[in-house]
C-alpha cells in the first residue's frame, strides 16, 4: 500500500471503501443518480432529525416532509461547543475534527465521521488523477501558510514529509525569498505547485519580470493548483504564461468537501458525488440555471455533524447546461459577506473595488499586491507592496475609475507596505471593511 494511503488507513479513515463507493457512484446513469441524491439527501436529514437534538431544535421539528422545508443553516447557528453539536454515537474521540480557516469572520470547529473524510480523501485523489496527479508519487511544490510554533511547525513537516510535498512558507514574500523559491525549483523535480492564489500570483509576477517561464527552470512540473482564494481570469493567464503549464482551480471548504475543480476541459466541475448544490436567491428558493444566487451546499454522507442545507457564504452562477449528476460552476463570484455600504445607501460587494483597482493598479507591474479597507462609510484606505510609490497621476486614475463605478465623494488614502498582513493560515483577504 502507498504510504499516504497507509496513513489514512492507520487514522482510521476507511480510504479503499470510500473508493469503492465512489466509484460506484460515478458508475449511475443520470436518472440514477437524481434517485441517488433524492435519497440521500432525505436520509441524511432523517439521521440527524433522529440523532441530533441541536440540529432537531434548529429545524424546529422531527418530520420535514419536502425537500423546500429543510431549514438553512448559517454559521451563527453553529457557533456553539462541539460536543453539543454532535450526533448521538459519536464524540471527539471518534470522528475527524478540525477547524475553519475563519475568512469568512466566523471561525468554527467541526466534526465529520471517519467514513466521510475518506470519501473527501478519495474525491480529491480522483480530481487530482483527471491530471496524472498522484499524492504518493507526484513531488508537490507548496505554497501554504504553516503554524510557527515548534510542534505545530514540526507536525506540518513531518505530514509534508509523508505527502510527497516541499513547503515554502507564504507569510514574507519579498523579493530575497522569492529567489531563494526560485533557486529551489532549480534543484527539486517538482510535478506540480499547490496553494494558495494570491502567493502564486506574486510569484508569477516575479518569474514574469525577469523574463523566466519556470518549466525552463523545472522542465518536470506538469500543472498548477490554486485554492482557498478567487482566481480571476487576468492571475489565470498570467500564472499559465510564467509557469508554462495549465492551471487548475480548485473550491472547496474545510468543514465540507471538495466542492469544485476545473476538469480537463476547462469548465469548473461541481462535486455532485458526496455533495448536493443549490443556488438560492434571499427569499432562499432555487434560481433557475445562469442566473446568480447564494450557494448552499448538503453533505450527503456526514452523520458526526450536520451541513445540511448550509450556507457556505459564497455567492455563484450554476451553468445552463448543468445537470443533476454533472453541474458546472459558471462562475464564483466571491463572499456574500465582503459588502462595502456607501454614503448614498447604496451597497456594493467588496469584489467591485478589487476589479476596478486591480485593472489600474497592476497595469505596469509596479504593484505586486493589494488590499482594501473600509474604514468609514465614506472612507477607504487602500495598501500595497511595489517597486515604488504610486505617484499623483496613478493614484488620481484610480480614485476617477472608483467614483464613476461606485459614487462620487469618497476618500481614499494609500498606503505603501513591505509585506501586507495575512491571516492566520496565510490566506490574504483582499477586501475587509471594519464598520
Amino acid at each position: 500500500m502507498n504510504l499516504f494511503n497507509l496513513t489514512l488507513k492507520l487514522k482510521g479513515f476507511p480510504i479503499a471503501k470510500a473508493k469503492v463507493v465512489l466509484a460506484q457512484i460515478q458508475a449511475m446513469s443520470n436518472a440514477q443518480h437524481k434517485a441517488y441524491v433524492q435519497h440521500q439527501r432525505a436520509d441524511i436529514v432523517d439521521y440527524h432529525l433522529k440523532n441530533n437534538a441541536n440540529y432537531r431544535q434548529l429545524a424546529g421539528t422531527d418530520s420535514i416532509s419536502s425537500w423546500n422545508e429543510v431549514p438553512i443553516l448559517h454559521k451563527h447557528n453553529l457557533q456553539k461547543p462541539l460536543q453539543e453539536r454532535l450526533s448521538k454515537g459519536f464524540t471527539k474521540k471518534n470522528v475527524y475534527v478540525n477547524k475553519t480557516s475563519g475568512s469568512s469572520g466566523h471561525p468554527f470547529i467541526f466534526a465529520k465521521d471517519k467514513f466521510a473524510h475518506a470519501l473527501t480523501w478519495a474525491q480529491i485523489f480522483d480530481r487530482f488523477s483527471w491530471y496524472d496527479l498522484d499524492f504518493n508519487h507526484s513531488l508537490q511544490a507548496r505554497f501554504y501558510g504553516i503554524p510557527l510554533d515548534r510542534i505545530g511547525y514540526a507536525k506540518e513537516r513531518l505530514k509534508d514529509g509523508l505527502s510527497k510535498r516541499y513547503r515554502f512558507p507564504i507569510f514574507d514574500l519579498q523579493e530575497v525569498k522569492l529567489e531563494k523559491i526560485l533557486k529551489v525549483f532549480g534543484i527539486k523535480s517538482f510535478v506540480y505547485i499547490n496553494g494558495y492564489t494570491s502567493s502564486i500570483v506574486l510569484f508569477a509576477k516575479f518569474l514574469k519580470e525577469r523574463e523566466i517561464v519556470l518549466t525552463a527552470v523545472c522542465p518536470t512540473l506538469r500543472a498548477c493548483v490554486v485554492t482557498s482564494e478567487m482566481l480571476y481570469d487576468i492571475d489565470k493567464t498570467l500564472i499559465e504564461a510564467s509557469f508554462g503549464v495549465p492551471v487548475i482551480n480548485e473550491y472547496g471548504a474545510s468543514e465540507l468537501d471538495l466542492i469544485a475543480f476545473t476538469n480537463p476541459m476547462g469548465q469548473f466541475r461541481v462535486n455532485s458525488e458526496s455533495l448536493f448544490l443549490e443556488i438560492l436567491d434571499q427569499n432562499d428558493r432555487s434560481v433557475k440555471n445562469g442566473q446568480e444566487g447564494r450557494i448552499v451546499i448538503t453533505s450527503l454522507y456526514n452523520k458526526a455533524h450536520p451541513f445540511i442545507r448550509y450556507d457556505i457564504g459564497d455567492t455563484g452562477v450554476l451553468d445552463e447546461q448543468s445537470t443533476i449528476k454533472t453541474p458546472i460552476l459558471k462562475k464564483l463570484i466571491g463572499r456574500t459577506n465582503d459588502i462595502a455600504h456607501l454614503p448614498s445607501g447604496k451597497t456594493v460587494p467588496g469584489l467591485t473595488f478589487y476589479y476596478v483597482t486591480k485593472s489600474i493598479i497592476e497595469d505596469d507591474g509596479v504593484v505586486t499586491e493589494f488590499i482594501i479597507e473600509q474604514k468609514q462609510i465614506d472612507t477607504f484606505a487602500i495598501q500595497y507592496v511595489s517597486k515604488r510609490a504610486l505617484n499623483t497621476q496613478e493614484i488620481e486614475q484610480i480614485k476617477t475609475a472608483l467614483i464613476q463605478y461606485l459614487e462620487p465623494g469618497l476618500t481614499l488614502t494609500f498606503e505603501r507596505r513591505d509585506v501586507l498582513t495575512r491571516g492566520a493560515s496565510g490566506k490574504l483577504k483582499q477586501f475587509v471593511s471594519y464598520l
